[in-house]
């Protein structure tokens, strides 16, 4: 006994300053260790490795050595703008860890040297004694030596939204169960707050070692996916690159060997290369994202990582935490229950009259509480007793004595004294039910109609406390079992569900994206919020059942299980991983740093922007800034359109690329004169296909955006069917301007006029491809009438180009224009009006949609 005093004394006095340094120098600073961060230069190194950006740095330099400085800037100007997009957003995504180290690094009062210092939060090393109060961040993973009523909320480790009761425990086991959550431990967690009491603790774990120190070392591990349509665009333009090289090569010899000029060849085989080189595909893919990210932002939702965008549209399960997602992460009182079962809710009846049973329940519930509490549970009673009309705690009365927590006491007491009346004390008292039951000594039969309520408030997701008050003489005893106590009644406290959360669950639903939640908290609560949410579920699988899983069998129960319960962070990102692995595109939302692994993990990590710590942010793809459910479902629906449109985008630039590349081709072919050169194609790729891909992005969403099942996640963006489409599309619309280029000739016209009215017609028939594959509807009306406020932009910016290059004598001498007449340009008009009916018909027989 004599030597667990004096061990304990010499605990309390702490370390020396001398051990202190020691340690911190054997050990390191109390905060997470630098990975290897990567600098914006190397970001710039790794980003001019891209096939993509090559292809455009290189088209730059073959325009400029043609002496095509304009378009030669045009395409530096997009390669540096994509280098300073990525450059921003990897370097945001490196900030992570600096949160989560500025989040386990406050300030810390310990005891150096027999007193209490004041030092900052990376000089904490183990061993030292700190001391905690109300309001302080813990710093350090800490075994508690002395405490008087200390609860600290631990819901950024855990995800309860319910602080914790701490107690002291000298003779705990050093091997015993250290992990955070549950009442009655001896051990606080380092970024954990300390909402009631005071308390010290002795300092066993640092920086990496701590609780939130693994959730770092988790989240350095873990790499971000690369964006899926990114490779699939870099995949298709290296195999565009080798064809059209292969393609230019044989042109450059088919036209020397049979013409002669090897240096007009060397021309149109560049031409040529340059027709069937798609530079465009990432320039609207960056465009598409950019433009997409600002839509989702107008639904405050900020997009972090572009790979987001894309993955958002083949979401096909949400997984959710429970606290400060689905709920408010705000306890208040649902419930209040008398001993007999009358019952009341504060949310629903009438305001608590002042002078009936269930205001004395609130106002004893309030006497009990902390004068201005941190604890979420007595700001409730708080709250609540504010909508009566007597004050809580009444005038005129004075807090004398506070018996806390204890082991064996599951309860608060406290006791008041009036001013006027010396003699007379009230004592209220609030806790476990049991424990209150204990104090108020009811009879057997009473403790079993309790139970019964208890249960019906519990199966509900209600944290269920009990209240009691009594009177007492001047004389205080030791215990506050020694008063006499009247069992008032049961309090339910609930935190409330998120108004949208239901109608946002049922339209996931019928998009067939399956939701799970995900929480810290007990599996009856867990249920009763995925009932009110409407996640339907047969069972809940609780982290003790997790570890008895391998992680092929969780990948099996995952697929028939949406609700997890009493789920600490690194199974949270199993549950991810099990998904992912059944080929699931997981979209993962919270708040907490607890959620950060798993998010970052995710396909789509989605972070709550209001209550989310900054670690969740800089680990999510995706940050909602008003904290609603239901702009989850939103991003969702604007996803599928943004994805929708990208594919009628693509689709289209296939089509076009038929047309233009042919008209380079054919006249080598068939010995016919070479109509474009490399400034035609340079203006119809750089200029008009681009600013008609905007057309695309624009588009309203299709009817049934919704109602379809997510996207399948080997599902190519481009499909055989898409390309397919396209080459019809494509073949048609290079048929109908070689016919005018032939018919031209057959009368004789001037090269020069046969080659404005060739280009003319190839506009002509671009912009009717712009409205063939504006809608996968069957509708010619849609297609013409369909609302865009971009595409009535285009046009008239299409016709403007063509007047300049027609009545310009600068622009008709650079591309060697002749004088159109009035017939002439209706010829290139009803060249695409053709193609346009044409085209529509053959989707209504055909039936034509490429993305089913």
């Amino acid at each position: 006994m004599n030597g667990n005093a004096k061990g304990k004394s010499e605990a309390s006095a702490g370390l020396t300053a001398e051990e202190a340094k020691a340690r911190l120098q054997a050990e390191g600073p109390n905060e997470l260790p630098r990975h290897n961060a990567r600098t914006p230069f190397r970001i710039v190194l790794e980003v001019l490795k891209e096939p993509m950006l090559a292809l455009l740095l290189g088209g730059g330099v073959v325009y400029l050595i043609l002496g095509d400085h304009t378009e030669a800037v045009i395409l530096v100007g997009f390669a540096s703008l994509s280098i300073l997009i990525t450059v921003i957003q990897e370097s945001r995504t490196e900030r992570v860890l600096e949160a989560l180290r500025d989040l386990t690094s406050p300030r810390a009062l310990v005891i150096r040297d027999g007193r209490e210092v004041r030092i900052a939060g990376r000089e904490v090393v183990r061993g030292d004694i700190i001391v905690l109060g109300e309001g302080d961040r813990v710093p350090a993973d800490a075994k508690i030596i002395a405490c008087h009523d200390l609860m600290t909320d631990e819901s950024l480790l855990t995800g309860e939204s319910v602080p914790v009761h701490k107690s002291e425990d000298n003779d705990c086991d050093e091997d015993a169960d250290r992990r955070p959550g549950g009442d009655g431990t001896p051990f606080v967690y380092s970024g954990s707050l300390v909402v009631r009491g005071r308390g010290k603790a002795e300092v066993f774990a640092t920086g990496p070692k701590s609780e939130i120190g693994r959730i770092g070392q988790t989240l350095g591990t873990l790499d971000t996916e690369a964006p899926k349509l990114q490779s699939q665009i870099r995949l298709v333009v290296r195999r565009f690159a080798v064809v059209g090289g292969l393609v230019c090569l044989l042109a450059v010899v088919l036209y020397g060997l049979t013409r002669g000029n090897w240096l007009e060849g060397l021309l149109a085989g560049i031409a040529l290369g340059m027709s069937m080189l798609p530079e465009e595909f990432p320039m609207v893919l960056t465009v598409f994202m950019a433009m997409g990210a600002w839509r989702i932002s107008k639904a405050r939702v900020l997009t972090r990582r572009a790979a987001a965008i894309e993955a958002l549209g083949s979401a096909s399960v949400l997984c959710t935490d429970k606290t400060g997602t689905l709920t408010e992460n705000i306890m208040s009182i649902a419930h209040l229950r008398l001993i007999d079962g009358t019952a009341m809710s504060p949310r629903t009846d009438e305001k608590i009259e002042p002078d009936d049973a269930f205001r004395a329940i609130v106002q004893a519930g309030v006497l009990a509480s902390a004068a201005n509490p941190f604890d979420p549970m007595e700001r409730a009673f708080v709250t609540l007793a504010g909508q009566g009309d007597r004050p809580c705690p009444p005038s005129g009365w004075q807090r004398v004595r506070e018996y806390g927590l204890r082991r064996d006491l599951l309860a608060v007491t406290h006791v008041w004294r009036r001013n006027d009346d010396g003699e007379k004390l009230l004592v209220a008292a609030k806790g476990a039910p049991e424990a209150i039951a204990g104090l108020c000594r009811m009879p057997d039969s009473q403790i079993e109609a309790m139970k019964a309520l208890i249960d019906d408030m519990a199966a509900e997701g209600l944290r269920v406390l009990g209240v009691a008050e009594g009177v007492c003489g001047a004389d205080l005893p030791e215990d506050p079992r020694d008063f006499s106590f009247t069992f008032l009644g049961l309090v339910g406290l609930a935190d409330r569900m998120r108004e949208p959360v239901p109608a946002a669950v049922a339209e996931c639903r019928s998009a067939g994206i399956k939701v799970i939640m995900i929480t810290g908290d007990y599996p009856a609560t867990a249920k009763a919020i995925a009932t009110q949410a409407g996640i339907l579920s047969d069972g809940v699988v609780s982290g003790a059942e997790m570890n008895d899983l391998s992680d092929q069998q969780l990948a099996e129960r995952v697929k028939t299980t949406n609700v997890f319960a009493r789920i600490m962070p690194e199974q949270k990102l199993r549950i991810v991983k099990a998904l992912k692995a059944n080929g699931e595109i997981v979209a993962m939302t919270g708040d907490g740093v607890n959620d950060a692994p798993s998010i970052k993990a995710a396909n789509i990590g989605i972070a709550m922007g209001g209550r989310g710590t900054d670690v969740a942010r800089e680990a999510s793809s995706i940050v909602l800034l008003d904290d609603d459910f239901g702009s989850i479902v939103h991003a969702v629906r604007l996803g599928r359109r943004i994805y929708d449109n990208l594919v009628k985008a693509m689709g289209f630039i296939f089509a076009v690329h038929v047309p233009i590349a042919g008209l380079a081709l054919v006249p080598l072919i068939f010995g016919l004169p070479v109509l474009f050169g490399p400034v035609h194609i340079a203006f119809l790729e750089m200029v008009i296909d681009p600013v008609c891909s905007l057309v695309f992005e624009a588009e309203e969403e299709e009817k049934d955006l919704m109602n379809r099942p997510p996207r399948g996640t080997d599902a190519p963006l481009f499909s055989a069917r898409l390309i397919a489409w396209s080459l019809a599309q494509g073949a048609l619309a290079l048929g109908l301007v070689v016919t005018v280029f032939v018919l031209a000739l057959g009368r004789g016209m001037p090269e020069e006029e046969v080659r404005a009215l060739v280009f003319f017609s190839t506009v002509w028939s671009i912009v009717a491809l712009i409205f063939v594959n504006r809608s996968f509807s069957a509708s010619l009306a849609s297609a013409v009438f369909r609302h865009n406020r971009t595409l009535a932009l285009v046009l008239t910016s299409v016709v403007l180009m063509l007047a300049l290059t027609l009545y310009w004598p600068f622009a008709r001498q650079l591309f060697s224009f002749g004088p159109l007449h009035a017939d002439d340009l209706a010829v290139a008009v009803f060249a695409g009006i053709a193609l346009l009916v044409i085209l529509e018909a053959m989707k209504k027989l055909l039936g034509i949609n490429p993305t089913r």
